[in-house]
């Protein structure tokens, strides 16, 4: 019989920390995974300094689970979440954009591929570091730019938290996360912190993000896109010179009319648009195995044929792809169902040539 996630907590309970708590009572523990035999999770610690001595704990958690009958193999990740430092001594985020000719796009690096989508909650996110991580896992050189100043998720979906460095007040240094090299805005200030900043601001920071942040050589650097048709969105299409876009969308009416009015900005802004993603397309009820389409059935799939352009992966509605972002290890980082559905499709952009 396959282990329950019910046995893996009650044996995580009986694993100390050093506050005296266990590493349930303290609420560490976080996506469990169950894949046959194979059992995987995440240990957020409060603070990197707290997770640089958990090692140890780690290494216990790992073995109690290990010695759960039905577990033949156990991978658990130690990372944290504290709160995000100053920005390095000499550097200013944001502020209004420098004058610069030419193209924004960094020059070790071969395409830029925006993920975008007409509003909020479709998941655009999600899909953004799980596609990151798959392709990382397929062999290229990913990086992921957080564009979304006002509201980014990338640090915690990625499990960074530490401060970026800048050994000289102006380069600044990327950090890196199950393979790929990972730059948000939510790194440079703290967690908590508002971005309450006006259009010219938000173009000063993209600017930096893309120009001072040290990419190094990328296959492909996925920008994930504040939701709507802003300065952002059209900043980056302007003077970045991606290579197309992908618009992430649910399939329902309400969603699809604001992926409409983002396919529409990519057609005016000259980006090619190589392909749409279903996301939440069906849920499979984990008790009886029913199927849900709780955001209604093939909408995007029809938008997609009406446009010509592909459907590039109808992704289900699923609980271990949210808490795997909630806990910092991207499913696709794992060998589940959805982690082979993240890599059928970094394969299909792979070898497409978007990739």
């Amino acid at each position: 019989m396959s282990v329950t996630s019910e046995q893996i907590r009650a044996a995580l309970d009986r694993v100390a920390i050093p506050d005296g708590k266990t590493l349930i009572s303290a609420d560490l523990v976080r996506a469990i995974q169950i894949d046959g035999g194979t059992v995987r999770f995440v240990i957020e610690a409060p603070t990197p300094e707290v997770a640089r001595l958990m090692e140890p704990v780690r290494k216990a958690a790992e073995a109690v689970v290990r010695d759960l009958p039905g577990v033949s193999d156990v991978s658990v990740a130690l990372t944290a979440h504290g709160p995000a430092a100053t920005p390095p001594k000499g550097l200013k985020i944001g502020g209004h954009p420098k004058p610069q000719a030419g193209s924004l796009k960094p020059s070790g690096v071969a395409r830029i591929v925006a993920i975008g989508s007409g509003k909020g909650g479709v998941g655009k996110s999600t899909v953004s570091s799980n596609l990151a991580v798959a392709l990382a896992r397929a062999g290229r050189k990913v990086g992921l730019l957080d564009a979304d100043i006002y509201g980014p998720s990338q640090p915690r979906m990625m499990g960074v938290s530490q401060k970026p460095e800048s050994p000289d007040g102006q380069t600044i240094i990327p950090l890196q996360a199950h393979g790929v090299t990972v730059m948000s805005i939510g790194l440079m200030l703290p967690e908590d912190k508002a971005v309450v900043w006006r259009g010219p601001m938000l173009m000063g920071a993209l600017q930096q993000m893309l120009s001072q942040v040290a990419w190094g050589d990328l296959d492909v650097l996925l920008v994930d896109l504040p939701p709507g048709t802003g300065d952002v969105a059209m900043t980056l299409c302007k003077k970045a010179q991606p290579s197309g876009a992908i618009v992430v969308s649910t399939p329902q009416d309400v969603a699809l009319l604001d992926a409409r009015k983002a396919l529409d900005m990519f057609d005016t802004l000259k980006t090619p648009v190589l392909g749409l993603i279903e996301n939440m397309a069906v849920f499979t009820c984990p008790h009886c195995g029913g199927e849900s389409h709780i955001f209604g059935a093939g909408g995007v799939v029809d938008e997609a044929e009406a446009r010509g352009v592909p459907i590039l992966a109808q992704l289900p509605l699923d609980l271990d792809t949210r808490l795997a972002g909630d806990g910092g290890a991207p499913v696709a980082a794992g060998d589940g169902p959805m982690a082979k559905a993240y890599a059928a499709l970094a394969d299909r952009l792979i070898e497409g040539g978007m990739a």
